[in-house]
């Protein structure tokens, strides 16, 4: 397990060095001049100059990214052009945010959506399989902001139980937070739902046509036994890959959620510094999605070699 891991981890780190280097290249490529955005139209040519100056964007760009990689590594990200601020504690402060609505989110989507792609799958073709299945697809495709304004609606505006703005203070607790963290967790977790049921319950019906579990109900094994100890080991492998994938996504890509209950996370922020063409603090929110995506794929590998031990031997 330990040659395994670290194999793992050496992977993960030749592919942030190789996202980095294309995180750098295309933010560079992007349409605009910095300069001007940051200044204005009105700004002359020697102020420009002397901003591209300051901040070295007149140097070659493979000084640029040995620079700004550096940086990155050591925790020295600079200010960002637009705010003036420093932008190491404002993203690690969005990123907080963002992991705690994230972390709710899947503590009420992965449990629900296993517990029901797993009764689907047993029940196939009953009133229970298709009811699971009819409401997992008509939810997932409303639009992200409908499916929130009728949370508001609902739950904020009718029964008056929870906030409509999320708005949460800096430095606030999760004690303080989690009122306002209810409906937008609700609202991606329904985003989730429909993905996670069917390849549960895909997972559940291949497993229960295998032989094996065949032979383990004619050697009389308890169907408890059969589906917990057996079918639900290997049914939930390709569902790991997905909540893996679905937790690099609530990081920074809730933008229309954030948006819609005003929600300080990194996906405003990231629309916040592409709209002002603030290329240092985009290119820190990128790589910072860019990791967890990495470690939540590294996390979802070491699980996979945990339920199934040929993968760390392969």
């Amino acid at each position: 397990m330990a040659r395994y891991l670290i194999r793992r981890v050496g992977f993960l780190a030749i592919t942030l060095i190789l996202t980095s280097l294309i995180v750098f290249t295309i933010t560079q490529f992007l349409p605009g001049d910095v300069a001007r955005v940051v200044l204005g139209r009105e700004a002359g040519e020697e102020a420009l100059e002397a901003f591209r100056e300051q901040y070295g964007l007149n140097d070659p760009l493979p000084v640029q990214y040995l620079r700004w990689f550096t940086n990155f590594v050591t925790g020295n990200w600079g200010q960002s052009l637009s705010t003036r601020s420093a932008i190491y504690p404002v993203v690690m402060e969005r990123l907080g945010n963002s992991l705690i609505l994230a972390g709710m989110t899947m503590l009420i989507a992965v449990p629900l959506a296993i517990f029901l792609g797993v009764l689907a799958g047993l029940n196939e073709g009953k009133a229970t399989d298709s009811a699971i299945s009819i409401s997992a697809l008509a939810v997932v495709g409303l639009p992200e902001f409908v499916t929130g304004l009728v949370l508001i609606q609902i739950f904020s505006r009718w029964l008056g139980w929870l906030p409509a703005n999320s708005s949460v203070r800096p430095g606030a607790t999760i004690v303080e937070m989690l009122p306002m963290l209810i409906l937008p967790a609700l609202t991606a977790t329904l985003v989730l739902l429909a993905y996670i049921i069917r390849l549960t319950r895909a997972g559940v019906l291949e497993e229960l046509n295998r032989p094996y579990v065949r032979t383990a109900t004619l050697k009389g094994l308890p169907r408890r036994v059969v589906i917990f100890k057996h079918v639900l080991r290997n049914a939930l492998l390709p569902t790991i890959t997905v909540i893996a994938i679905s937790f690099g996504w609530l990081i920074s890509g809730l933008i229309v959620i954030e948006n819609v209950f005003n929600y300080p996370g990194l996906g405003r922020m990231l629309v916040f510094a592409i709209d002002r063409r603030d290329l240092p603090l985009m290119q820190a929110i990128t790589m910072i999605t860019v990791i967890g995506f990495a470690l939540a794929n590294l996390v979802a590998d070491l699980v996979y070699a945990w339920l199934n031990p040929r993968i760390r031997l392969s």
